[in-house]
């Protein structure tokens, strides 16, 4: 059973891909919608263990 995505963790997985990509000003809205396509098609705990893990 899929557990339905939460703010908390859309925010971690946005803050993570921002920083990847060398935390560019000025595109929040654009790192919180790939967070949420990404969490939304894929199992999120995975996503976000791997998020953690540095992978």
């Amino acid at each position: 059973m899929d557990m339905p995505v939460t703010e908390e963790q859309i925010r971690t997985l946005a803050f993570y891909l921002w920083e990847q990509d060398g935390s560019p000003d000025g595109r929040a809205e654009e790192y919180w919608q790939k967070a949420r396509q990404q969490l939304d098609g894929q199992d999120a705990e995975s996503t976000l263990q791997q998020t953690e893990a540095g992978l």
